[in-house]
Order: C-alpha cells, then sequence, then structure tokens
C-alpha cells in the first residue's frame, strides 16, 4: 500500500477537530428588541387590525412563546431584563427616573462585556433619568436614545419637569430631527454596520413605540387600513406598522452584514396595551390628536399596570434560523428569565450568586427538556397589587396584611380570569397565600439588604 501524501493524512487526522470545531458553536449575537406598552392583540397573528408583516413571518419562521409576561409597567421589567431577578428585590414597582440599580449590579450587559461581547442599547432606558445614570455605567459600550421614559416622537421630550430633555448619545443630550422610531433604528442599523465583526454583541432596542403620545408620519397614515377610523386610532395603527417595518429593518441589516445566522433574535412588549390619554397634560404640547389609545389586550383581562393577564401577557418571539424550530412554546416563562438563558448562552459563569428568580429557558425552549413546574410572581406599582402563578393556579392579592383581598383562578382553564373560584378552593387558596407570602418576605429581605 502506497503511502498517503504527508498533506492528506494530515488532513485527515485533523478532520475529527474540524468537525468538533463544528459542532461547538460559538458565543451567539443577541438582538432583543421591546415593544412599548404592545397589547397582546396589537400584533397581526393575534388577530390586530393593524398589518405586522414583519412579526408575523418572525412569528412563523420562529417559536413563539404563548405565555411570556412581563411586569405591569415599564422601568420594572426593564429591570428584570437587566438583572434576571424580580423587580420588586430592588423596590423598582413604578415608572421611575430615579436611579434603579445599586452601582454595583452585574447586569446582563456587563455578564457579556466580560466574555467579550460588543454591547449597545438604542432606545429607552428609564433606569435612572440622569446622565451620570444612564446605560454607559451599566455594562453598555454605546447608549443612544432616551434615558428617561417614553418621549413624544418628534421633539424626543419626556414629561414636564426636570427629565424633560432626555435625548443623548453616550449619555450626552443632544438635539436632532426626525421621527424617534426612525432614529432609534438607523442608530442601531449604523451600529450593527460598523462595529467589529469577529466579535460577538448584544444588541437591545427598547423602542417607545407605541407609548404615548403618538403622532406618525404622513407616510405611515397613509397607509392605515380604511376600516380603522378615528384620528387615534389611525395614529395607532401607524405606530404598530411603522414599529413592524423597524423591526424589519434590523433583520435586514442582521442579513446584510451576514450576522443573520449566528444571531438569536427575541421580540416582546415591556407590559400590556393602554388605553389612556394621547393628548394628557404631563407632555409639552405638540399638536396631538386627543382621545384613547386604542391597546387592544383582547381576549385577556385588563391592561398596562395591572397584574391581570391583559397587565402582563405580552407577545413573544424568538428567531434563530437552523436553530430554532418553529412552533409554540406554552409553558410560562418571564422577562426575569433572559439573562439567565443569555448568560447560558454565551457560557457566561458568574464569580458570585446573583440571586436570579429567573431561569435558562434554553433547554425547554430548543433542547426539548421539560419545563419544570415553577412560581412566577408578579408586583404592580407601589405593591398594590400582587399576583402570583403556579400551574394551574393564579392568585391575586389586593391590598396587604389583614385587609388584603384575594382571589383564585384556574389559569390553565381559564385564561382570561373571568372566574374567581377562591371560596370554592380553601385549601388552595391557603397554599397559593403562603407561596405569595413566601415571596413578598423575599422581597422586604432584598430590599432592605441592598
Amino acid at each position: 500500500m502506497k503511502r498517503l501524501p504527508f498533506l492528506t493524512a494530515l488532513l485527515l487526522l485533523a478532520c475529527p477537530l474540524l468537525l468538533h470545531a463544528a459542532a461547538e458553536p460559538g458565543k451567539p449575537n443577541i438582538v432583543f428588541i421591546m415593544a412599548d406598552d404592545l397589547g397582546w392583540a396589537d400584533v397581526a397573528f393575534h388577530g390586530g387590525n393593524a398589518p405586522t408583516p414583519t412579526l408575523d413571518k418572525l412569528a412563523a419562521e420562529g417559536l413563539e412563546l404563548t405565555h411570556h409576561y412581563s411586569a405591569p409597567v415599564c422601568s420594572p421589567t426593564r429591570t428584570g431584563l437587566m438583572t434576571g431577578r424580580c423587580w420588586s428585590r430592588f423596590g423598582v414597582t413604578t415608572p421611575q427616573n430615579e436611579r434603579a440599580l445599586p452601582w454595583d449590579t452585574v447586569t446582563l450587559p456587563r455578564a457579556l462585556k466580560s466574555l467579550g461581547y460588543e454591547t449597545c442599547l438604542t432606545g429607552k432606558w428609564h433606569l435612572g433619568s440622569k446622565p451620570e445614570w444612564g446605560p454607559n455605567h451599566f455594562g453598555f459600550d454605546h447608549s443612544y436614545g432616551s434615558l428617561a421614559g417614553g418621549v413624544g416622537p418628534w421633539d424626543h421630550h419626556y414629561k414636564k419637569g426636570g427629565f424633560m430633555v432626555t435625548w443623548h448619545r453616550d449619555e450626552k443630550l443632544l438635539t436632532e430631527s426626525g421621527h424617534v422610531t426612525d432614529l432609534i433604528i438607523k442608530e442601531a442599523c449604523e451600529w450593527l454596520a460598523g462595529r467589529k465583526k469577529e466579535t460577538p454583541f448584544f444588541l437591545y432596542v427598547p423602542l417607545t413605540a407605541v407609548h404615548l403620545p403618538v403622532k406618525e408620519p404622513e407616510e405611515w397614515l397613509k397607509k392605515v387600513p380604511a376600516g380603522i377610523t378615528g384620528a387615534v386610532p389611525r395614529q395607532y395603527a401607524a405606530c404598530i406598522m411603522h414599529l413592524d417595518a423597524a423591526v424589519g429593518q434590523i433583520v435586514a441589516a442582521l442579513e446584510k452584514n451576514g450576522q443573520r445566522g449566528s444571531t438569536l433574535v427575541v421580540f416582546t412588549s415591556d407590559n400590556g396595551g393602554s388605553t389612556a390619554e394621547n393628548n394628557g397634560q404631563a407632555y409639552p404640547p405638540d399638536g396631538y390628536d386627543s382621545g384613547p389609545l386604542t391597546g387592544n389586550n383582547k381576549p385577556l383581562r385588563n391592561e398596562k399596570g395591572s397584574v391581570y393577564e391583559g397587565g402582563t401577557r405580552v407577545p413573544c418571539l424568538l428567531n434563530w434560523p437552523g436553530i430554532v424550530t418553529p412552533g409554540k412554546h406554552d409553558a410560562p416563562v418571564q422577562i426575569i428569565d433572559w439573562m439567565p438563558t443569555f448568560c447560558a448562552l454565551a457560557g457566561y459563569k458568574p464569580a458570585k450568586d446573583l440571586k436570579w428568580d429567573g431561569v435558562n429557558l434554553w433547554p425547554q425552549l430548543v433542547e426539548g427538556a421539560p419545563p419544570q413546574p415553577r412560581t412566577l410572581y408578579t408586583v404592580a406599582p407601589g405593591f398594590k397589587s400582587r399576583a402570583l402563578r403556579f400551574d394551574p393556579w393564579k392568585l391575586v392579592e389586593h391590598g396587604s396584611g389583614e385587609k388584603a383581598k384575594y382571589e383564585l383562578y384556574d389559569i390553565v382553564a381559564d385564561p382570561n380570569e373571568t372566574k374567581d373560584v377562591a371560596a370554592q378552593q380553601p385549601d388552595v387558596l391557603a397554599s397559593m397565600k403562603e407561596r405569595m407570602h413566601v415571596k413578598a418576605r423575599a422581597d422586604r429581605d432584598a430590599v432592605a439588604k441592598d
């Protein structure tokens, strides 16, 4: 038998090593897109009246998390995403302009940055509305948008008061022209195009759409279906359609840059839809149409600010071609789960216990592991209400102490919370109340310690 040429033999020896390397994927890129106040049924794939072709396609080609829960309002949800912990552990329950997190908090971007990730936020921060409390101090290499909450779409001003001027780039306040959605997406796409291609990245895009006040460009108003009538309903529909197209721009940028196959994309909302007055007095006047927003959470109960399903159960899509199998995932998950999930995917091992309340979802979402029973805990603004889900039950608590009132729902059989069965299930009620009290005590202990 003739000897193989040296190069051929070397390649044969290397093949197993090359195959092994191919089977070990590198650190994935992560894009997390969060809408603001987008309701359960505001999207077309849940029956919404405004077309959302980009999101419909991501849903059809990806995995829909049909029981994904946020906090009832914005800053708490963002706290949960950044820390993997219940927002109430930090005493954060309302939209807040004061600094939300302790300086030494190991945030999601900090964890990923320690592994070599580039990190970027374009959009709404709302975890500390002064420049010195901004995203660059909590793990983001680059940040842009609103330090405070939702802003006027054209003047980029927050509510009247000390935090009204909030538009920034890397925590330097600036003035720009253009619609807020276009500006946020332009910054995100330019960052994607200009970054180092050989390093992984985490891009967080917390849009301000569809938060009030809504005032859309004429080009989007012209595209609103004729069946949607009234000034504010048309503005709201145009805002949803504009948001959908913005998500499409990010996907297109990933494809153009050759990054789509190595990028996990997640889309969700920070809380349920709202029917608040569009032309309220909190914002500087800028020609906003008067009337209530048309946030749609049907058939879920209630809306933004509530611990009922309409306030916290939100659209959520996971999309990664070739990695994530299309379908639906019906087990309950929560915003606090994303930090443990992303950290596990990236290979991050905490140097200390970060006291995550969330769990790594990847085994159940992609690897076929059965979901484990778990308790989901939700706190409303000011601790005025709480909810606790432990399937098949959901407990709702209004007030606290001896004056607290309780409602109990079979949330699996009655997802729209139409029948309070507390009186018929005294043993279950007692057990769920004890679970609730354990969570509440953990809140008090964490806030006192921090």
